[in-house]
């Protein structure tokens, strides 16, 4: 007990210095509402906006944004969307971006807002909700509603939809710099080959794509000419499971305004392991508002309920689904996740509940948006039955959904029995650079695998029942599979199929997995510390706060680290090099990660985000010794390990070339006695809550002859000087 008041005190102080630097809100939290009001000085604004538009080069009118009740300067307007935007209606979607002549401003660190009018649905949540269930299988925007007023006048209820930037990418890709391109067709009938290779020209792709990075054709054409025409190499180029997941998520819920039907609305992302990785962008229209087949007429209720859930997967113009859904092992893992989506939000009737919350968040406001497209009666019935006028009916959501769950669990694909995983066990004490045991039961298998990864893609390695790994005897059920542990926590998953079906424990493989804890072996060299929000903390020669990574030797010589590399992408290894440097024998080394290699001292060609990363460091031989994996980090708080050199990582107050010691050292220190050395008491107060050793704290407490100090004497200096108490 007295041991855990210590830790108490100490997480206490931790978390009220980082909880000053903490998001009071998050903008897009579901139960908010929120308001903006823009104001022109030009009172012919909508006109402009409607020339903006018309000219298509993206041009902005600027104004001034309230949110909230907080003024936002100098933002840049435009109107957006294709079939949901008119010049002849009063409430079109919008783009805002708050950050268009100030790059700074931003709301919760969003710059952009876009915010859609709500042109084709009723029921008013397909957008949020079809966002909601989409973020648990892959990378997908946040989205929840807001009021909007222009000019004093009130335009509507909206539906604000987060952006696919450079924010977002940092969050799910941990980097934002790599080959980015929009999904973008002006004409839908038109959408040529989707995902199809013409030839090695760029400009042949422009009516198709737009590029959202500073370069990145070349890597597109090479991800396009791989993915149709050289099988093998496919999930070398492209994030299989994501597109699985996507294709799954789109064909289940008729989300045909979307590349399994048209060429627009996605983005691709090449992430840090060399594969695009699709987003799904635009669900305001899922749920069968969009109810027109490309290579054919519109579809009536009864089509979309039974639409085929292998849609276009033997049309040769949808290589997006063709060249997957024809592979026997994907269209299993396919089916796997169709299956998990039905299960988890549709056979239980979640997504009617979750529809109706969303409505009643909303209620009020809808009933007062006199710009809305349906009447108020029109929205309280489209989530169960079809709704909206004879020529403009939009099928319920339930009506809708239902009915396709039950044709397609009629289907024989959906009927096969899949494997059933159970009795996972991995190693119980695992350490870097050992090799490890992972085992799993398995009925009605022909195959199982285990997907691991320390950093990178997943590596999917067989797993035997043949009594030979670890697997009990054979053929009793039990597969195993041992794998060589490299630095840093495991993340995996097991995957079981027969010639029928397929089955991933957990169910959201590979968007979720589970953890395995990898103690580090305490080389001789490590990464100590690391800063990726210096704000006031430490300035390098030139006066700069940058991003800063700390080395510290764990050994008793020198190390020259001439060669050695350091990382933030854990497919470039060798993306910085050491110059002749070395670290001396229990010594500190450090490096600012700021991207300007041009100063003197040691600065990476590579900055850190603050939204979460990997940082890893490697031998000559590009052989990773040391590896972190972070979230999102606050301004001017560390990350260091405690105990110093050895430890795991913990937030704390920064401790800039110098050992790691925080309030949690006193915890490691009480005896039998439960006495504390005072000078760690002291020590850790220094660097926890930034108060200098002096006197008065001495004198705080009873200190005994032998300089050591009472464990409750020691709480209640801890809170005094703290300010806790």
């Amino acid at each position: 007990m007295r041991r855990i008041k210590i830790f108490f005190l100490q997480s206490l102080i931790l978390l009220t210095y980082c909880s000053a630097h903490a998001q009071d809100s998050d903008f897009y939290a579901i139960d908010t509402v929120n308001t903006i009001s823009v104001t022109f000085s030009e009172s012919n604004w909508d006109r402009l906006l409607d020339d903006l538009y018309a000219a298509g080069e993206g041009g902005r009118l600027v104004g001034t944004a309230v949110i909230n009740g907080v003024t936002y300067e100098g933002v840049g307007v435009r109107y957006k969307g294709n079939s949901t935007y008119s010049a002849e209606r009063i409430k079109n979607p919008l783009n805002i971006k708050l950050d268009y002549t100030n790059e700074d401003q931003a709301i919760d660190g969003y710059g952009t807002l876009k915010l859609a009018n709500v042109y084709k649905d009723p029921s008013f949540v397909r957008e949020t909700l079809s966002y909601e269930i989409a973020r648990k299988y892959m990378p997908a925007s946040q989205a929840n509603f807001i009021n909007v007023y222009i000019n004093g006048t009130y335009m509507g209820l909206y539906t604000s939809v987060q952006d696919v930037d450079k924010s977002f990418l940092n969050t799910h890709f941990g980097s934002n710099d790599n080959a980015f391109f929009k999904g973008e067709v002006e004409d839908i009938n038109n959408s040529g080959s989707i995902w199809g290779y013409i030839d090695e020209n760029e400009a042949s792709y422009y009516d198709y794509y737009e590029i959202e990075s500073d370069t990145g054709w070349d890597d597109l054409i090479e991800f396009l000419n791989i993915f149709n025409n050289s099988p093998s190499q496919i999930e070398d180029v492209v994030n299989v499971d994501r597109l699985l997941w996507m294709l799954a998520f789109d064909i289940l819920t008729v989300n045909l305004d979307s590349p399994i039907n048209v060429a627009h609305n996605f983005y691709l992302y090449k992430d840090g392991t060399d594969r695009f990785n699709p987003v799904p962008w635009d669900l305001n229209e899922n749920f069968g508002a969009f109810s027109m087949l490309i290579s054919g007429p519109p579809l009536n209720t009864r089509d979309m309920q039974q639409m085929d859930p292998f849609l276009n997967s033997t049309r040769a113009s949808y290589p997006i689904v063709s060249k997957i859904l024809t592979i026997p092992e994907y269209k299993r893992k396919y089916v796997a996740h169709m299956k998990t989506l039905i299960s988890e939000n549709f056979a239980n009737g979640w997504y009617r509940t979750r529809a109706l919350e969303m409505q009643a968040i909303i209620a009020s406001y809808v009933s007062a948006d006199s710009n809305k497209f349906y009447t108020y009666t029109d929205f309280l019935d489209n989530i169960d039955d079809s709704a909206g006028s004879r020529n403009d009916s939009v099928v319920g959501i339930t009506e809708l959904m239902d009915a396709r769950v039950s044709y397609l669990s009629s289907q024989s694909a959906f009927q096969a029995a899949a494997p059933v995983i159970s009795d996972i066990t991995p190693p119980s004490d695992a350490l870097s650079g050992s090799t490890v045991w992972f085992s799993a039961s398995a009925d009605n298998a022909t195959q199982v695998q285990l997907g691991y990864r320390q950093s990178g893609a997943f590596e999917k390695v067989q797993m035997y029942d043949d009594g030979n790994h670890n697997d009990g005897t054979a053929n009793d059920g039990t597969y195993g599979v041992s794998i060589a542990l490299g630095v840093g926590d495991a993340e995996y998953y097991i995957y079981a199929e027969n010639s029928d079906a397929a089955v991933f424990s957990p169910e959201r493989a590979e968007y979720e997995y589970y953890t395995l804890s990898v103690k580090n072996s305490a080389g001789d060299l490590v990464i100590n510390e690391f800063m990726a929000d210096n704000g006031t903390t430490a300035a390098d020669q030139d006066g700069e706060y940058d991003d800063w990574i700390e080395l510290y030797n764990n050994s008793g010589d020198e190390i020259a680290l001439s060669g050695y590399y350091l990382t933030d992408d854990s497919a470039n290894i060798t993306q910085w090099t050491f110059p002749d440097v070395s670290i001396p024998a229990g010594g500190y080394l450090i490096v600012w990660a700021d991207k300007d290699e041009e100063q003197d001292g040691l600065h990476t060609n590579f900055k850190l985000s603050a939204s979460g990363e990997t940082i890893l460091l490697a031998t000559p031989d590009q052989t990773v010794i040391d590896e972190v994996i972070f979230g999102e980090q606050e301004t001017d708080t560390g990350m260091a390990r405690y105990p110093n050199g050895t430890g795991d990582f913990t937030a704390m107050r920064p401790t800039f070339s110098a050992a790691n010691v925080v309030a949690a050292a006193i915890d490691g220190d009480v005896d039998g006695d439960s006495d504390v050395d005072l000078e760690d008491a002291i020590l850790a107060l220094q660097i926890t809550v930034g108060i200098t050793p002096s006197s008065s704290v001495h004198t705080e407490a009873d200190v005994n002859s032998d300089g050591r100090i009472g464990l409750q004497e020691a709480i209640y200096v801890l809170g005094k000087v703290s300010g806790l108490r």
